[in-house]
């Protein structure tokens, strides 16, 4: 069983049990103001394992369904051992979290949760090694992986930018940045790499 099958379980069975538990789903989210003032500094992992509804939940899931093996087999080949995999996805929820943290500190009512920055990294690592493969958006609408990342990307700036409404969007474009610089850090060959995929079409 893949680590990505794994954590899909276990962040459905987390997030399912939450969403019938208010006080668990209070306790497990990010809340800026909680982790400054009372120094509850686990809400940075813990977060990325809750959802704020069914829906939230099955879209991060499938989207890691689907482009998670890869990345976790691409990790494989590039570091031999699977330990790499399961620490870069946690370290795409801290470090999607930390701008929430930085912005929302002394704010007592924000909180924000999901798994959202590290399926953006995800994602985004994906996109990175294998810019040209067909994504189906909607299931049923393919256009390339990279002109996916450019859309995803500008949507979520702007929706940064407008405010309101309960998805962190700051977490999407952080989650992104990180799952292109972290593999480019140990193989920066993957960007020249990626320069000459995109140049053959």
């Amino acid at each position: 069983m893949s680590i990505s099958i794994i954590i899909i379980i276990v962040t459905s069975l987390i997030s399912y049990t939450a969403l019938n538990n208010y006080d668990q789903l209070d306790k497990l989210s990010m809340q800026p103001y909680l982790v400054k003032h009372n120094k509850e500094y686990y809400r940075f992992i813990t977060s990325g394992f809750v959802h704020a509804d069914l829906q939230h939940l099955i879209f991060n899931m499938l989207t890691l369904f689907f482009f998670g093996p890869y990345v976790e087999d691409v990790f494989l080949q590039l570091f031999n051992m699977k330990l790499m995999y399961p620490i870069y996805y946690l370290l795409g929820i801290i470090i999607s979290d930390i701008p929430s943290f930085l912005k929302h500190h002394n704010n007592q009512h924000y909180a924000t949760l999901g798994a959202s920055g590290a399926i953006s990294a995800v994602l985004f690592t994906f996109i990175m090694v294998d810019p040209w493969v067909q994504i189906r958006v909607f299931f049923f609408l393919p256009i390339p992986a990279v002109l996916y990342g450019v859309l995803f990307l500008g949507i979520s700036a702007y929706m940064s930018r407008k405010g309101g409404g309960n998805i962190n969007h700051d977490a999407h474009l952080w989650g992104a940045l990180f799952g292109i610089v972290f593999p480019l850090v140990f193989y920066p060959e993957l960007g020249t790499r990626f320069l000459e995929l995109l140049t053959r079409r």
